[in-house]
């Protein structure tokens, strides 16, 4: 169902209801933040081994479109902010046993982070992003929209993995289970790490790395 109504207002394009689009979005933003859906996820019939779902990528482009500029401030004001009210701040609580330590980390909703992943200030998920059961996404990292980062990853200090929104049918970046991401890395154009890889410190990769 909700497939069907991201496609249906995807295709009125300028005709689409706004209400109506903002209500889908912030169904699939939950989708997204329980894990339930996935931009991207395993798929043996695929000669990568991952699928795209375009639709779900779709979803995430109505909630830009579709959002108002908002003041999202903090501190009374004294921090400035502001974004689409479509894409708040996620709020795990306590028993999604997520550990975000203080210090300025932010996490989108419409991410999902499983139960033991640890979040080192300051880091930032970004929405679509799904991040496996007992990773660490240490300070100064980043995981960009719809990146899939598998279970007991390190994804070190300064590392960058890439979000790869558009094309929406492009891959995103994929970081299979047990990987080490060294420090000041990069990772974009949906690229894949395999399964216990270890990626040196200071290393680039994209898509087209050979």
């Amino acid at each position: 169902m909700l497939e069907s109504d991201v496609k249906n207002l995807v295709a009125a394009g300028a005709a689409a209801n706004r209400d109506e689009a903002r209500a889908v979005f912030a169904r699939l933003r939950e989708a997204l933040s329980s894990g339930e859906v996935r931009a991207a996820e395993p798929d043996a019939s695929s000669p990568l081994g991952w699928r795209v779902n375009l639709w779900v990528k779709q979803g995430i482009l109505l909630g830009f479109k579709f959002g108002e500029m908002v003041d999202v401030s903090m501190d009374h004001g004294r921090l400035p902010f502001y974004d689409k009210d479509t894409l708040p701040l996620k709020k795990p609580g306590l028993a999604a046993g997520v550990r975000i330590v203080p210090g300025g980390s932010a996490i989108r909703d419409g991410a999902y982070l499983a139960p033991g992943v640890i979040c080192m200030p300051p880091m930032y998920v970004n929405i679509g992003a799904y991040v496996g059961e007992g990773s660490m996404i240490d300070s100064h990292a980043l995981v960009g929209s719809c990146a899939q980062v598998g279970a007991r990853v390190h994804v070190s200090a300064a590392a960058q993995i890439g979000g790869v929104i558009e094309p929406v049918g492009a891959l995103p970046v994929i970081i299979e289970d047990d990987v080490l991401i060294g420090g000041n890395t990069g990772i974009y154009e949906g690229a894949i790490v395999r399964s216990r890889a270890v990626i040196a410190a200071g290393t680039g990769l994209t898509g087209s790395t050979p």
